[in-house]
């Protein structure tokens, strides 16, 4: 048995899938979708389709852009604590007589 709507895909026909979604679904309210219907809805789920992935990268690299502006205050912040340790180092080898080898 197929596992995936690709593995139906590739043992059912176009022509096979058409009648299989013309004929009325037990239960349904709605009436099957025609042939028409459904090539719209495919061009109409690709341009859904690519409108969605534009916004989902344009999302990703905002928070990508956001996580480098972390990543470089904390960088700033760490080399100028660096600085800092580096001056009092300076200023004990100062105190206890400069640095003896």
């Amino acid at each position: 048995m197929p596992s995936s709507a690709h593995d139906v895909m590739s043992f059912v026909s176009p022509k096979e899938l058409h009648s299989e979604l013309s004929r009325p679904q037990p239960g349904s309210q709605t009436p099957p979708p025609s042939a028409s219907h459904f090539v719209l809805g495919i061009k109409a789920g690709d341009a859904f389709t690519s409108r969605e992935k534009a916004n989902e990268e344009f999302y990703i690299r905002k928070e990508e852009r956001q996580k480098l502006l972390l990543l470089r205050e904390k960088l700033s912040a760490q080399k100028k604590h660096i600085e800092e340790l580096d001056k009092h180092i300076e200023g004990l080898t100062r105190e206890s007589g400069g640095e003896k080898h």
